[in-house]
């Protein structure tokens, strides 16, 4: 089991950055695959970005590709959102996820652990 506890969320400026943590607790953090998802009020959460066990692969939305770049640390337990040229859509809570392997990486259902979420507002 994996706990999981997002930091790092507020509010910026169209076009500013910036970086949310996610901190793991658990000995096994690098045996699950990691995820970041979002959700808007009125909308289904979304896949953003997910990074596989032993960083082996990475992947991402249509929507944040080229501006958000997800990351993972084993030995720290961390999973990094680093997110640039924000735009006001990117307005959410995000939320961080853990998969034990096999999973799709664009599936929230088949992510089994999920942190409390951080507020990122983007202004216009």
């Amino acid at each position: 089991q994996v706990q999981l506890v997002e930091s790092g969320g507020g509010e910026v400026q169209a076009g500013g950055s910036l970086r949310l943590a996610c901190a793991a607790s658990g000995r096994t953090f690098s045996s699950y695959g990691m995820g970041w998802f979002r959700q808007a009020p009125g909308k289904e959460r979304q896949f953003v970005a997910a990074v596989t066990q032993s960083r082996q692969n990475t992947y991402y939305s249509d929507s944040v590709k080229g501006r958000f770049t997800i990351s993972r640390d084993d030995a720290k337990n961390t999973v990094d959102l680093q997110m640039n040229n924000l735009k006001p859509e990117d307005t959410a809570v995000y939320y961080c996820a853990a998969a034990v392997p096999p999973y799709t990486v664009a599936y929230a259902s088949q992510y089994s652990y999920w942190g409390q979420g951080t507020q990122v507002t983007v202004s216009s």
